[in-house]
């Protein structure tokens, strides 16, 4: 029987995985919400399927691997809420399943280490929800999950290289503030590494080397387009969007080792500034 992996909210980091698994013979199985996406995915070799709006039955029974990478909402897990029976009723046959979660379930450390193990006390009511959602998941009987707490995600598409080149990029300045981050990449290796090495139960880390301030990051953006370097705000006097203040609510290095260790990942972009220049060079390829 082939390998088949039914992925829903088939989207940045799930999609980065699809173009590792389908060149080996997967079947990868994504839902999203609308059709023109369904339509894209199955330009990458993936079936696209719309849902909510569409019978699941089949996918469910094929499936030998699920990924879930939707976020709770005010009802708790929308995929457990419409499916969770569906799941559990075939749980015990599958080999491996994934929850992408957030570092935000570690909450506020001031600056201070994290790993797998610190207790999960998030300040955001995003973090909250997460932490309700791994431990729903988490109750399945005999599913084989694998929970990753995923860093600030970038990758093609979603850098900082834009707002830079536009001359809107801001460098929000908050005494103490870090953030790790991780490139899609390295998301979708680990995934890969634990879907070939699996351990029902476990929990890893998804995240660089290089926990920075974000205004290092912008700055560096910058240095690498000979572009001057984009104003400093202080965060109390800037203009953000409450999610993206929500953020700055947490400050914490998170700690990796268990992805080198258990899964024996290499990290492609083990810093920012390695996963930023690779970003350039892939943009200015594309358009070269």
């Amino acid at each position: 029987m082939g390998k088949v992996l039914l992925s829903f909210g088939h989207g940045f980091s799930a999609r980065a995985l699809a173009r590792r698994l389908v060149p080996q013979g997967w079947r990868v199985i994504g839902t999203t919400r609308s059709a023109e996406k369904a339509e894209a995915l199955r330009d990458e070799g993936v079936e696209g399927v719309v849902w909510p709006g569409s019978d699941l039955s089949e996918a469910l029974g094929a499936a030998t691997h699920l990924l879930t990478s939707v976020s709770p909402g005010e009802e708790g897990d929308p995929v457990l809420n419409a499916l969770g029976d569906d799941i559990a009723a075939i749980a015990g046959r599958l080999d491996w399943a994934g929850y992408l979660s957030t570092t935000g379930v570690y909450g506020d450390h001031e600056g201070d280490w994290v790993d797998e193990d610190s207790p999960l006390e998030p300040s955001t009511e995003r973090g909250q929800k997460r932490v309700v959602a791994e431990a729903a998941w988490a109750a399945i009987p005999g599913l084989p999950l694998h929970i990753f707490r995923l860093a600030g995600i970038y990758g093609p598409g979603r850098g900082p290289f834009e707002k830079v080149r536009r001359g809107t990029a801001r460098r929000i300045i908050k005494k103490g503030q870090v953030f790790s981050r991780t490139h899609v990449e390295d998301i979708a290796q680990v995934l890969e590494a634990s879907i070939n090495r699996p351990n029902p139960g476990a929990a890893y880390n998804v995240c660089d080397d290089d926990p920075a301030p974000p205004q290092d990051v912008i700055g560096y953006a910058a240095e690498l387009l000979g572009l001057p370097l984009p104003p400093s705000v202080d965060f109390e006097e800037a203009e953000m969007s409450p999610m993206a203040r929500s953020f700055y609510a947490e400050s914490k290095r998170v700690e990796n080792r268990r992805i080198k260790d258990e899964l024996g990942v290499v990290l492609k972009y083990p810093d920012y500034k390695a996963g930023l220049e690779a970003l350039l060079a892939e943009e200015e390829a594309r358009a070269g």
